[in-house]
């Protein structure tokens, strides 16, 4: 099933597309939620959704300048505005970054499910379409490496990692990566992997939606124990416990 995400503000709004789209009919599995552009652009790392619902006029990174991030990063994802405006600046930006449609709240059942089918069926004729794309990186300076080094990391840090990887994909031996990257970063590759998750961890614990298992497999961990284990090894505290800290504090 294709996989989808909800990236708006408002929870009525993620709540009337759970309820009015025809999920299981198309083929695409129940969305997830981000409440915030920013929350949005990491979520899409972690579960790289085949559909998006954008808002337009959200916190901390609007619709604007997160399709500007996100479309050239996701360009096989198909994203469909959800907004209560019917601007035409924000109809021309949908246009200039391929928006497949554009939808206006209060949402209407027949229109929503007619944008889903629009991208299942996209995405359907693409999948079947034989395509080998594989990026490169070769004859670059030792600055531009490290930093390509970690823009990958920063985008695929719930992946599983390994150094081979790296090597192969970026045309140097591991190495070489290895102690670049450290003598750059002051972190071993593994360990800038580690704060990463750590710190996303700690912002999905304050979804008070999210269990500590989806939260666990979101960042790329198999075992729900291990992540447990590496989160108290981390905090000093299991994610069970910082959970209860936040609600008795009251922040979820």
């Amino acid at each position: 099933m294709y996989k989808s995400l909800i990236i708006d503000d408002e929870k009525p709004v993620h709540r009337v597309i759970n309820a009015l789209g025809q999920w299981f009919a198309l083929g695409i599995s129940a969305p997830a939620s981000a409440y915030d552009g920013r929350c949005g652009l990491s979520a899409m790392r972690e579960l790289r959704p085949d559909i998006v619902f954008l808002d337009m006029q959200m916190p901390l990174l609007n619709g604007v300048d997160f399709l500007k991030a996100a479309v050239p990063e996701f360009s096989k994802t198909k994203f469909i505005v959800v907004s209560g405006y019917d601007q035409f600046t924000y109809t021309k930006i949908a246009i200039q970054y391929h928006v497949l449609d554009y939808l206006l709240k209060p949402i209407v059942e027949g229109e929503l499910n007619s944008a889903m089918e629009k991208a299942r069926n996209l995405l359907d004729a693409e999948n079947n379409m034989v395509r080998k794309n594989v990026p490169e990186i070769s004859d670059v300076s030792t600055e531009m490496l490290a930093q390509a080094v970690k823009d990958y990391l920063d985008k695929n840090y719930s992946k599983e990692v390994h150094l081979t990887e790296l090597a192969d994909r970026f045309h140097f031996s591991k190495e070489y990566i290895s102690k670049l990257f450290k003598g750059r970063y002051g972190a071993g590759i593994y360990e800038y992997v580690l704060n990463l998750r750590m710190a996303r961890a700690k912002e999905l614990l304050l979804d008070e939606n999210l269990q500590v298992q989806a939260i666990s497999e979101r960042l790329g961990y198999k075992d729900n124990n291990y992540f447990s284990k590496a989160f108290r090894t981390f905090y000093g505290f299991s994610p069970s416990e910082f959970k209860e800290k936040q609600e008795h504090s009251g922040i979820i």
